[in-house]
């Protein structure tokens, strides 16, 4: 007999076990329970258990080690259910995954190719997000339309059309760690700002290398703050 709504299992089980490990219920370095005792709670099979847990262990949460089980290894920010619907977690990961090998690609060219001009629409774009810094805002689109502006600079328009294709996806990340930054502190969104201030300032300087470290020390720690690595 097939298990009901058998597609979300998988979602709910995530779900679950990463609600207990926010909760503290599960704590880093504990193990968690066996497959056959969380099927049994869920009234399900061991495979979709295993389809869960897969996607606890892409995330960085919990490793599985042969003869000691599955343990927990991370706790993400606490932060995160409040503005986040918690299955959402591993496409976040992958867009940042993404967007850290596109637009360090996209920074260096930036340095290498920008005119005058292209350089100052970056300007711009890091302006408009100080402004929203000083007016307690949170700036989606501004922090989407300074990457989209770093992009446009590398002259590429592949670079364009895939952070135009992800504008979503990025737009949702972005809320979701500005808003984790509101909760946090004024410091924390300071810190966000100056990481979009070493990457102008590097293709001010014409120094492809040093962008391209710029962007991607950006969006890793983005991915830091985010999920506590």
């Amino acid at each position: 007999m097939a298990e009901p709504k058998a597609p979300k299992m998988p979602a709910r089980i995530y779900s679950d076990i990463l609600n207990r490990i926010l909760e503290g219920e599960y704590r880093e370095g504990s193990r968690l329970p066996t497959e056959h005792a969380l099927a049994e709670r869920f009234a399900t099979s061991r495979p979709t258990v295993r389809e869960a847990l897969a996607q606890l262990r892409a995330d960085g949460i919990i490793a599985t080690r042969h003869g000691s089980g599955t343990t927990v290894i991370r706790r993400p920010d606490p932060d995160v259910r409040r503005f986040a619907p918690l299955e959402t977690l591993s496409d976040i990961r992958r867009c940042y995954e993404f967007r850290i090998v596109i637009e360090s690609g996209a920074a260096a060219l930036a340095a290498r190719h920008a005119g005058d001009a292209d350089v100052a629409a970056i300007q711009l774009e890091w302006d408009n997000l100080e402004a929203v810094i000083g007016a307690a805002g949170i700036g989606v689109q501004d922090d989407f339309a300074f990457h989209l502006a770093v992009a446009r600079a590398s002259r590429n328009p592949f670079f364009i059309t895939s952070l135009s294709s992800i504008h979503e996806q990025m737009a949702f990340s972005m809320n979701l760690s500005r808003s984790l930054s509101l909760v946090k502190s004024v410091e924390r969104q300071r810190l966000v700002q100056q990481e979009h201030l070493a990457v102008l300032r590097a293709i001010q300087l014409r120094d492809p290398e040093r962008a391209a470290h710029a962007m991607r020390e950006h969006l890793e720690q983005a991915t830091e703050r985010m999920f506590g690595l």
